[in-house]
């Protein structure tokens, strides 16, 4: 198995000397630069940028400048998407937002994740797990989702939120760790 097909499978692999892996990051991070060094009034530019970049997108979507991702590939979109300044996407594994999803500045969506044992990560070994973002969701400013965590359809997740677990549908969560507090 490759290291790109374990890095898909969530199992550990090899980020950081994989040949391929690398290829694949150098690409992304100079299709990024692309993006962010445009006039902002290129909207048609930066929005086939972002379509050559990710997995999948519909039509209608805005992502402010600047913005950073992995891989790209491993992105996902729905309709009606929009991003603010500094979003940041570690793709290593699948990144899925449904429709009419809207992101605050500031937010990061990490797939990545490393081994607790010391001498498993000096060797440059990590794992990625999938991030599922429903319809209808909203998320504040500064909110970091970590790995393998799925929010549910018409939540909310307040600014300054740590998602470690997953939020149910029609919630609102707030804090470090996130929490429902209201459903």
């Amino acid at each position: 198995m490759t290291e790109k097909e374990k890095m898909l499978k969530g199992e550990i692999y090899d980020a950081n000397y994989n040949e391929e892996l690398l290829n694949e990051r150098q690409h992304a991070k100079e299709m990024c630069y692309k993006y962010n060094n445009l006039n902002p009034s290129k909207l048609d530019e930066k929005k086939k940028i972002i379509k050559d970049l990710f997995g999948k997108t519909d039509k209608n979507f805005f992502i402010e400048q600047p913005f950073q991702c992995d891989y790209g590939y491993n992105v996902e979109i729905g309709e009606n998407f929009y991003a603010n300044i500094n979003l940041t996407l570690l793709d290593a594994n699948k990144i899925k937002f449904g429709n009419n999803v809207f992101v605050g500045p500031n937010c990061s969506f990490y797939t990545s994740g490393h081994p607790i044992d010391i001498k498993t990560r000096n060797q440059g070994l990590e794992y990625a797990k999938p991030i599922e973002i429903g319809d209808n969701v909203w998320i504040g400013g500064s909110v970091v989702v970590l790995p393998g965590v799925k929010i549910g359809s018409n939540s909310v997740i307040g600014a300054g939120s740590v998602v470690v677990k997953d939020i149910p549908k029609n919630s609102v969560a707030v804090g470090n760790p996130c929490k429902v507090i209201k459903n």
